[in-house]
């Protein structure tokens, strides 16, 4: 079995769905209608990776908002050594009151759900006063993981997974001040449930630490989610092996370049963020203390040992094309090596009926085949040409020709290492 990480209660992602079909080009006269296109053709269809909602040539820091994106949800969770306030702002002019909030506490987290609503995110920008840069990436989700200090803020994205129950990815965009964290996320749902009950209930050093502990909570619950989908992967590649091994069949080809195919997303996702959580530990960020680079340089080591992982899973899922193709060769001797031996079979078989077949009877001459006379003559050659075929058969087999009978010895599949501590 693949390693499992203790002590990381995370939500178990699932596969990434089918992407939709790619925009009409112009040679799309010449290809048939919708009705005639056959599943394969439509299964390679794929929309873009991204879409950059706006126009070449705009200003910096035109904020363009998603249309298809979710009614953002404002929800405020502030704290100290003491107190704990939670509450879910119900009116925009209620922004205008956070500076307020955030003196009043040791730490605010104003956490942001669904980004359908550009007037939220440029109102949160003035009252912080963000960089608009930033607020342009955040309402552009095609960034990679990155970390930008901003002067009196630091701006941090990283690629997280939903909660949809399928694989897909989506952007967290944070905002680290001395006493808040600003966090946007593009829907609704995410995997920072057990931290909000640690906060609720005060556990450990959660309420006990500034912004930049909140900050790293945030990000370790981001790169915790991807230990039980990893753990996924390596099942579905022992899966994979076995099913290869015990029968070839086509549907196999497909569910591999599935894989494969998570395994590069998966891979783009983690490979960036691992560089912005080692520039947070490396650089000199005002925002983030000695203390917490600690914690961050845990969660760091947390992305390499998710890059090893995803590295050697890539390269199993390569050689379980090897394994299938390899696999296909042999079952294919196999057949040939049954039909061969039947055919040897037959060959001894086809001779003496063809001798018999030629029918020479004649009185006058002693060899013109006087058994066809005899009474015993018909069954005596049936019993001449089985016992030849089975002389044949009991050859092969002790030769160790005949695939019949042979046992295939189970390979044991040995789990990787686990170098985590």
């Amino acid at each position: 079995m693949p390693p499992r990480r203790p002590r990381r209660p995370t939500q178990p992602p699932d596969p990434i769905p089918a992407l939709s079909a790619l925009p009409e080009s112009r040679h799309s006269r010449s290809k048939p209608p919708a009705a005639h296109v056959n599943k394969r053709t439509r299964h390679r269809r794929r929309k873009p990776l991204f879409h950059r909602r706006t126009p070449p040539g705009a200003a910096p820091g035109t904020l363009v908002a998603d249309k298809a994106s979710q009614a953002p949800v404002v929800r405020i969770i502030s704290y100290d050594g003491e107190q704990y306030v939670e509450r879910e702002l119900r009116d925009e002019a209620e922004l205008a009151k956070l500076p307020d909030i955030v003196a009043r506490h040791t730490v605010t987290w104003i956490d942001v759900q669904g980004l359908g609503d550009v007037n939220v995110v440029r109102r949160l920008g003035e009252v912080f006063h963000l960089h608009r840069l930033a607020l342009e990436d955040v309402l552009n989700h095609h960034q990679r993981a990155k970390v930008e200090p901003y002067g009196e803020h630091v701006f941090i994205i990283a690629r997280m997974l939903t909660t949809t129950g399928r694989m897909e990815f989506e952007q967290l965009a944070m905002f680290l001040g001395e006493r808040f964290v600003i966090t946007f996320q593009q829907k609704i749902g995410d995997c920072f449930d057990p931290l909000r009950e640690r906060l609720r209930r005060g556990h450990g050093l959660s309420r006990k630490c500034g912004a930049d502990y909140l900050a790293y909570l945030l990000l370790d619950a981001v790169v915790d989610s991807y230990f039980p989908l990893l753990e996924r992967f390596g099942e579905e590649i022992q899966d994979l092996e076995e099913a290869i091994i015990s029968a070839t069949d086509t549907a196999l080809i497909s569910r591999i370049h599935d894989v494969r195919r998570k395994l590069v997303a998966l891979r783009r996702a983690v490979w960036p963020l691992r560089d912005a959580l080692h520039t947070l530990v490396r650089d000199p960020i005002p925002m983030v203390h000695a203390d917490t680079r600690v914690y961050l340089r845990d969660c760091a080591d947390h992305t390499f040992q998710i890059m090893d992982l995803v590295d050697t899973y890539r390269d199993l899922s390569s050689d379980l094309m090897a394994l299938y193709h390899s696999s296909l060769s042999n079952r294919m001797n196999e057949v040939m090596q049954v039909l061969t031996v039947i055919a040897t079979i037959f060959i001894p078989l086809t001779f003496i009926v063809g001798v018999y077949g030629m029918n020479f009877v004649n009185d006058d001459s002693p060899f013109a085949m006087p058994e066809l006379s005899w009474r015993y003559g018909y069954p005596a050659v049936w019993g001449a040409m089985l016992l030849v075929a089975g002389g044949l058969l009991l050859f092969f087999r002790n030769k160790g020709w005949l695939p019949i009978g042979r046992s295939r010895t189970p390979i044991e599949l040995e789990p990787p290492t686990d170098h985590r501590g």
